[in-house]
């Protein structure tokens, strides 16, 4: 690759995020890492995605807040001129709560994540773009989206809703070359999953729901990003691409 795309990536300290950012740095891009607080700043995915080849610096970001994100994305075309590939992995997981259990603050606090902060990085990306200037947007979703699970209602809703959002910014965006899809990871081993991925025993009760007898790794989604925000992918958009080993074919057997 001879020219090196500005690349922003919510979420990008840890999990599917950090391995994002880490794939696209070994295909030489420069990297805005976007970490949420400081007690992860983001700094061990920025040196890893120079070892790997790239360039990078870390931002902080609520994405869930405008002015946060208007600030984020400054600071990445200051670095690195326009960006030219959007990622957007930040988000919280299911708490397991009932509807009737959850609280507003918990409903909220999904929705702004995982929901409205998808909106807003994406209204950054697109809005005042000059014409000619293509660009990819990949938005890490989840087989929650349609695969629906009790205690996951915040969660579930919030994945439903982005399908939405993704399908309509596609079409919208279409004509401006800009390219809008959706990842939808089923069970990967990353810190979201941390019982999982410490937990042997644990990991292997749930694998036995899961075709492929095996769980999935951060580095598998990273490298389906790269390929959907690459020229090889410029004929897709609006795409729900499912990763999950074939977890989701399961959910009607036994009825």
């Amino acid at each position: 690759m001879t020219d090196k795309r500005c690349v922003v990536v919510s979420g990008a300290e840890s999990g599917i995020g950090a391995a994002c950012a880490i794939a696209f740095g070994a295909q030489g891009d420069n990297v805005v890492v976007l970490f949420h607080d400081d007690r992860n700043d983001g700094s061990d995915t920025v040196a890893k995605v120079k070892a790997a080849g790239g360039d990078g610096i870390a931002v902080q970001c609520n994405v869930g807040d405008e002015a946060s994100v208007e600030a984020a994305f400054a600071a990445a075309e200051k670095a690195y001129g326009l960006a030219t590939v959007l990622v957007n992995s930040a988000g919280i997981n299911m708490a397991g709560v009932t509807v009737r259990q959850m609280t507003m603050p918990q409903w909220q606090r999904m929705l702004d994540t995982d929901l409205t902060g998808a909106f807003l990085t994406s209204r950054r990306f697109v809005r005042d773009r000059p014409a000619g200037n293509p660009g990819s947007i990949v938005h890490i979703s989840s087989i929650h989206a349609y695969a629906v699970r009790a205690g996951g209602a915040d969660y579930c809703a919030a994945k439903g809703g982005l399908t939405n959002l993704i399908e309509t910014l596609a079409i919208e965006e279409a004509p401006n070359g800009i390219r809008v899809n959706a990842i939808e990871p089923g069970m990967i081993l990353t810190p979201m999953n941390e019982r999982a991925s410490t937990d042997a025993a644990y990991r292997q009760s749930l694998e036995k729901n899961i075709p492929m007898d095996r769980a999935g790794k951060p580095e598998e989604v990273g490298d389906l990003a790269v390929f959907l925000a690459s020229d090889k992918a410029s004929y897709i958009t609006g795409a729900k691409i499912v990763i999950d080993g074939g977890l989701s074919l399961m959910q009607a057997l036994g009825a």
